[in-house]
């Protein structure tokens, strides 16, 4: 006679440990998806409007006009929010520069401290959410293999006593601890792969937002305005040129 040994047989056959295991591995299944999934929306609307974000700051007639070009197109408001960030300080250093606890800060210094905090603001909301794969990544086989040890005790509880070795007393168990093993990696090898993928990813993205911050704070302290494609004059050869 033949014995149903599908998932259903397995779960009737679990205790309360079994069960809490299973779960347990099933909620961080689904809570480390989800989180894939919204990095990559994350990942894919900042590949499609951050080329775009720069270009149409850089090419506005003024100040006011870029920041609201690159708020209109940067959709993740990373660029956006170095921008804003970078105009309010230069602006707040002009109407305060004379008064106040910070009159003897120059404007370059108070423009890096404002784009510094937007920056570590920013790394924190494109690093949420890896801290979390992370530790998917490293405990789920741990979990899924507290799950494979219950279930070989388990085999192991049914032969005691037994004169002879009975298939029905051990394949339930056996067959629990595999596929506890198997849960454990399907949910870690995911997670795992994930947040190296997204470890890479977000360091372009802040190289990007570290190379607009550079271009931004010389141009709101020294109006020198970059663009893509543009070239810096080198100061050295215009002075040695003069000279001769």
């Amino acid at each position: 006679m033949r014995t149903d040994m599908g998932l259903a047989q397995f779960w009737a056959q679990g205790d309360a440990v079994t069960h809490f295991v299973a779960i347990l591995l099933l909620g961080l299944s689904l809570a480390s998806w989800g989180v894939i999934a919204g990095k990559i929306h994350g990942l894919w609307q900042s590949r499609r409007c951050h080329a775009r974000a720069l270009a149409a700051f850089w090419g506005a007639e003024s100040l006011p006009a870029a920041i609201e070009a690159i708020r209109r197109e940067d959709r993740t408001s990373v660029l956006a929010g170095l921008a804003i960030a970078g105009a309010n300080a230069a602006e707040l250093h002009r109407q305060n520069a004379s008064r106040g606890i910070g009159a003897g800060v120059s404007a370059s210094e108070f423009v890096t401290r404002s784009v510094r905090s937007q920056i570590v603001e920013s790394q924190a909301r494109i690093e949420s959410g890896l801290t979390f794969l992370a530790s998917v990544g490293s405990t789920a086989p741990f979990i899924g293999l507290f799950g494979t040890v219950w279930g070989i005790y388990h085999a192991l509880v049914g032969l005691s006593g037994a004169t002879q070795v009975v298939l029905d007393k051990v394949a339930g168990p056996v067959g629990e601890a595999l596929i506890m093993t198997a849960a454990g990696l399907f949910v870690a090898i995911p997670a795992v792969l994930a947040y190296n993928a997204f470890t890479r990813t977000n360091r372009l993205t802040l190289a990007r937002m570290d190379g607009f911050a550079h271009d931004l704070h010389a141009y709101l302290t020294t109006g020198l305005r970059g663009r893509p494609g543009d070239k810096l004059v080198d100061l050295a050869a215009v002075r040695g040129a003069k000279s001769a």
